[in-house]
């Protein structure tokens, strides 16, 4: 809330108020530049959004009938990847929405349509929840993918409709996506979605025709393990819509992988490009060289063709959870990783 302490007139409080705005903007502006450094990302014509209309449809959610509002003019994402499907879907955005408050996030990932971000500004909201924010953000309509946490499924709808599903449940995002997007009453805007990733999956398949009998495998590396699945199923979609081997390992236990030890790592010997996830900024950066220099004094590892060659690519982790625009990011990793 802003208090004025002395009169002023209209002209001189609406200027104050411009000033306001418009260094609010530099300064989220700054920490998207800190948070993404020399990073840019391909961006597409997202679907103008839906104005705000009266009107209430009954709809039958994951968790329970709703009566939800048909055109929302605030809507509210409760987990990063819940803001870029509005977006994409034509849903108006609230003036704040959450991104994750941990992991070198100051503002939304650097892949988002950031055009329709111009003027709303972020608060941390994972893994602490913050509800106060989302009350003063004034939603009048809630897309929580979450789910799976009864507090976060009870306590919203006492702040706005909200239409709630678990998009973590091991399915693929997508699915979670159409789904979400038919029950609003927004499958056009999905297709119109689905129709730009499968040109650019046409154009990428091109750009890579070189490296088409790829072996490529989704790895990660923590508590002293290599891990290789496909959660979420962002990269093993792209990797199969790309008709790029996967390594069979990361498809083993429907897509849940498998979990190796530092001294079997011979069991990724096939592998020609390993896709790896890291946080955002220069820090993170620089943690990744680390975890490389750590790898690499494991000899098994070290004369693996794909770290000879200098295949382990690095990758935003905002991507893998799931959401339009990263599933077009990954999309344009690949495109790079395998078109050079």
């Amino acid at each position: 809330m802003i208090v004025f302490h002395s009169p002023r007139t209209i002209k001189t409080v609406l200027a104050s108020l411009a000033l306001s705005v418009s260094l609010a903007q530099a300064a989220v502006a700054q920490e998207a530049s800190a948070q993404c450094g020399a990073a840019s990302a391909a961006q597409y014509e997202v679907p103008a959004p839906v104005p705000a209309a009266d009107g209430t449809v009954n709809v039958e959610t994951p968790f329970g009938a709703a009566e939800l509002p048909t055109a929302p003019g605030r809507a509210l994402g409760m987990y990063t990847t819940d803001v870029d499907i509005l977006i994409w879907l034509g849903f108006p955005l609230a003036s704040q929405q959450p991104i994750r408050g941990d992991s070198g996030y100051t503002t939304f990932p650097c892949f988002f349509p950031q055009a329709a971000l111009a003027n709303v500004t972020a608060f941390g909201n994972y893994p602490e929840y913050n509800f106060e924010q989302i009350l003063l953000a004034e939603p009048d309509f809630i897309l929580n993918g979450l789910g799976y946490d009864t507090e976060v499924n009870e306590r919203l709808p006492q702040i706005a409709p909200t239409y709630s599903l678990n998009a973590y449940d091991g399915s693929s995002w997508q699915d979670h996506f159409q789904k979400t997007a038919t029950d609003l009453g927004r499958l056009e805007q999905y297709e119109a979605w689905y129709a730009i990733y499968l040109q650019r999956v046409a154009e990428v398949r091109e750009l890579i025709k070189a490296n088409a009998d790829a072996i490529v495998a989704p790895v990660s590396y923590w508590d002293g393990k290599f891990n290789s699945g496909c959660y979420t199923s962002v990269q093993c979609t792209v990797f199969n819509d790309l008709g790029l081997t996967i390594y069979e390992g990361a498809l083993e236990k429907d897509g849940e992988g498998v979990e190796i030890a530092p001294e079997g790592v011979s069991a990724f010997k096939d592998i020609d490009y390993v896709f790896t996830t890291i946080g955002v900024g220069e820090t993170a950066l620089a943690e990744h060289a680390t975890q490389m220099a750590e790898l690499n004094k494991n000899p098994l590892w070290a004369q693996l063709d794909f770290v000879k060659q200098g295949h382990v690519v690095p990758y935003e982790m905002e991507i893998v959870y799931g959401s339009p625009s990263g599933q077009l990011a990954f999309l344009e990793v690949v495109a790079e990783a395998l078109g050079q």
